[in-house]
């Protein structure tokens, strides 16, 4: 969902859902990193399977900047574009990136790996942020009522509140924006750094290994 930049209201001093995820991500990015290095380095790239990953990686990056480019952080409930189908298009999108570099390595303890940090880490990060929208935005009720959490509806029926933006409590007598697709916002939200990533790990792919054996060879 990624709709809001602050911690949700509502969250205690003891424990918020958003900020323990925020804790548990750092230690399981180290582990994921390390498992991805020994993945890369144990076994040669295989181009097919590389081939095969950008069936996920490309559509999830372009979900991603579909979405990036739509939501207006904080400042409306956005319910158009990918948010029409789905609830959370960002992260479903990221999902789609991780499990796309997992069949490019082939690689089943990675993918388990990347499905047990999405589940430790999403759940209770989308779980505070509904609590946030909920109490911000009057039509979130009904929006959640119309569009799946994280599957996409492959169907689409704009009701009433997905026929316009909805303002929170404190602007809803000032107008929807225009609704669409914006390259400033996507430029806002950093969201290049997301194709750039997957630029990087897919060059990790083709020459880590070579590096790794190289150095290696010279140390020997």
């Amino acid at each position: 969902m990624n709709q809001h930049t602050s911690p949700p209201k509502g969250c205690s001093m003891q424990w918020c859902p958003t900020q323990w995820a925020r804790k548990v991500r750092v230690p399981l990015g180290f582990v994921t990193a390390a498992l991805y290095i020994f993945e890369v380095a144990r076994q040669p790239a295989h181009g097919k399977a590389i081939a095969w990953s950008l069936a996920l990686v490309l559509p999830g990056l372009a979900l991603r900047a579909a979405a990036s480019g739509t939501v207006k952080k904080n400042r409306e409930l956005t319910v158009t574009g990918p948010y029409a189908y789905t609830r959370n298009p960002l992260y479903l999108g990221s999902m789609l990136i991780a499990a796309g570099f997992a069949v490019a390595l082939q690689s089943w303890p990675l993918a388990l790996v990347l499905a047990a940090g999405f589940a430790v880490i999403y759940i209770p990060v989308i779980a505070g942020e509904e609590q946030f929208l909920r109490a911000t935005f009057p039509g979130f009720d009904e929006y959640c009522r119309r569009v799946p959490r994280l599957v996409p509806r492959l169907r689409l029926h704009l009701g009433p509140a997905e026929r316009q933006t909805v303002a929170p409590h404190d602007a809803a007598d000032s107008g929807a924006a225009p609704a669409g697709f914006s390259g400033a916002l996507y430029l806002k939200h950093h969201e290049y750094n997301a194709a750039i990533g997957a630029a990087l790990l897919y060059l990790s792919l083709l020459f880590l290994r070579p590096m790794l054996e190289y150095v290696l060879h010279l140390l020997g």
